[in-house]
């Protein structure tokens, strides 16, 4: 799929007015009735139905995908899946005004059939933990969906009663045309036909089971397959595991939504994580060898010399893998804090003032020194 951007022919910065301009200079250039290829058209109005819409632009020109972070993760390459039902806008929009719609003769009807009489996609959560997400599981979820009748096969007509027939209004179509009026003069429309709801067939004696459906609904396992690496939000598309369609049509996809839980140690921030440590003042003046948490075990870290509360070790490919990156991993980010003792013993605060002594700055002779009044006397020099 090209460049959106690209297909409209506007720079990135374009307004809302110039993207509309440029629209309809190009789709007079385009559209069929006036000789342009039609398949380019279909390809401008799907470009123009996503920047036109603020929120799915800025996801695009942030994620690359009109529906945000993670939206094509697992889902195929096409950008305009799954957003809006673009598809159908489009066909309504075209109906089969091109002689049989776009895969040539005769091929629109037969898709049109499909697709208006298809299952509907559906979307389940999937709760995984930070670990889990890095590693990769696989799930058995429950779903309760709409699955074709096996009293009727699917076929939404009564056992023995001779099978579904062709619908008599649409001819089997699915859609009724009609001709309507638009900016680009008199265009020829199809609409879902009012008879057999778009499925092309109707049936006399109908099911009792599914009423005539050829589905009906049920619940069952489904087993996700879930890749290392996959973040909050990601989607993973099973195909051809949603809804079943009406009387035997294809069914939809199934789409596996991820939630990952907060985890106690480590923040995200894409394929990296970060964590806190808290250095005691001795280990952050002095240096240390310690060992740190990561999501497979435990790592060691050089503290040096030195450190600062704020100062950011990193521990290189110990963070979250890249999805579909084979081994690529991010980094895991130490955000260092250093702690003042408490509760210092007698020896301990002599030992301390002996270091402030050795080091030239000023240590208070006893725990009762010079008080808050006796500060600001000295700043204002009372």
């Amino acid at each position: 799929m090209r460049d959106l951007y690209e297909v409209l022919g506007v720079s990135r910065d374009a307004t809302e007015d110039e993207i509309k301009k440029d629209y309809r200079r190009k789709a007079r250039e385009l559209h069929p009735d006036a000789g342009g290829d039609p398949e380019e058209f279909k390809e401008l109005t799907a470009a123009y139905e996503v920047l036109k819409n603020p929120e799915a632009r800025q996801n695009y020109d942030r994620y690359g995908d009109p529906r945000g972070p993670g939206g094509s993760a697992g889902m195929g390459g096409d950008p305009f899946a799954g957003f809006g039902d673009l598809q159908d806008l489009i066909d309504t929009f075209f109906g089969s005004a091109f002689g049989g719609g776009m895969g040539g003769p005769g091929a629109g009807a037969g898709r049109g059939r499909a697709r208006r009489g298809s299952g509907r996609d559906a979307i389940i959560d999937l709760r995984l933990s930070l670990e889990e997400a890095a590693a990769g599981v696989r799930r058995e979820v429950e779903v309760t969906l709409q699955r074709e009748c096996d009293t009727c096969e699917g076929s939404g007509a009564a056992p023995g009663s001779g099978g579904p027939v062709t619908c008599k209004t649409c001819g089997g179509a699915g859609a009724v045309q009609q001709v309507r009026r638009s900016v680009f003069g008199q265009m020829l429309t199809s609409g879902v036909c009012p008879t057999c709801e778009g499925a092309g067939r109707t049936v006399a004696q109908p099911c009792s089971v599914c009423s005539g459906q050829g589905r009906r609904e049920v619940t069952e396992t489904v087993t996700v397959e879930v890749p290392p690496g996959v973040d909050d939000g990601t989607r993973l598309r099973m195909s051809g595991r949603g809804e079943a369609g009406r009387q035997g049509a294809p069914a939809g996809d199934l789409y596996v939504r991820v939630r990952i839980d907060p985890h106690e140690v480590f923040q995200r921030e894409g394929n990296d994580l970060h964590c806190e440590l808290r250095l005691p003042m001795t280990q952050a003046a002095l240096g240390a060898e310690l060992k740190v948490p990561t999501l497979h075990g435990e790592e060691q870290l050089e503290v040096p010399a030195g450190t600062q509360t704020g100062d950011v070790l990193t521990l290189r490919r110990q963070g979250m893998p890249k999805l579909n990156s084979g081994s690529a991993r991010g980094d895991l980010h130490v955000h260092c804090r250093v702690e003042t003792p408490t509760r210092l013993t007698d020896r301990q605060r002599e030992l301390l003032r002996e270091l402030a002594a050795e080091r030239g700055e000023e240590a208070p002779s006893g725990a009762g020194h010079r008080g808050f009044l006796g500060r600001l006397r000295e700043v204002f020099g009372a």
